[in-house]
């Protein structure tokens, strides 16, 4: 860290995270600095969601509380997470772990490969995501005005992986094959993740199973 520059602290309900803020060479720190200030944000108005709704429920807040708390506009809350629920879900690990799915190994069979996939994304959070991601599907969980956003997200995760079983797969694999795949595959993920936040370890173990057990 350069002289004089400090850490910027995330405070989240009772807890103080540090999260160390990265040099960055002259001709990417605007750019750098924008997304830092994007992020920052984010986390501002998730933070102060989940405060509100422990404290008053999740049914009796409003967005025009959520927003005057994190002290932006409801306009910026719209542009950043479009409806309430979206809140309730951290910031988009489908789209890194499918990503990660798609350049794993080869010589993986899909489940392994996806376990890959989960354990290299999940591990790879920083202790702010990972209380974020945690705070967020702790109370997904006890939403029931949210459960429709959780099963919409289980289908485009078949989706996304049936994308990727196009490549991994031999061509004569056909769609209704690769969606039957990638059902079995998400079906393991709610069967080992209902009801616990950020459930790697179970997540992991519930893939060796379906890789060891069904291959």
């Amino acid at each position: 860290m350069a002289d004089g520059q400090k850490p910027a602290h995330i405070r989240f309900g009772e807890k103080s995270l540090m999260m160390e803020t990265c040099l960055v060479s002259a001709p990417d720190r605007s750019s750098s600095l924008r997304e830092r200030k994007k992020t920052q944000t984010r986390l501002a108005i998730r933070r102060e969601a989940f405060r509100l709704f422990e404290t008053q429920g999740y049914a009796n807040t409003t967005i025009d509380q959520i927003a005057e708390a994190a002290e932006v506009s409801p306009r910026t809350f719209y542009r950043y997470f479009g409806v309430k629920e979206a809140l309730l879900l951290s910031d988009d690990q489908r789209s890194p772990i499918v990503e990660a799915f798609a350049g794993a190994p080869r010589e993986l069979t899909v489940a392994a490969a996806y376990r890959h996939a989960v354990e290299e994304v999940l591990g790879g959070l920083s202790a702010v995501e990972r209380v974020d991601a945690i705070a967020g599907q702790r109370i997904l969980y006890q939403v029931p005005e949210a459960l429709n956003l959780v099963y919409t997200e289980y289908v485009a995760l078949i989706d996304s992986i049936a994308d990727v079983l196009r490549d991994r797969l031999e061509e004569d694999v056909d769609d209704l094959e690769r969606r039957v795949i990638a059902g079995a595959v998400v079906g393991v993920v709610i069967a080992a993740a209902h009801n616990q936040p950020l459930p790697q370890e179970s997540v992991s173990r519930a893939l060796t199973i379906l890789d060891t057990r069904m291959s």
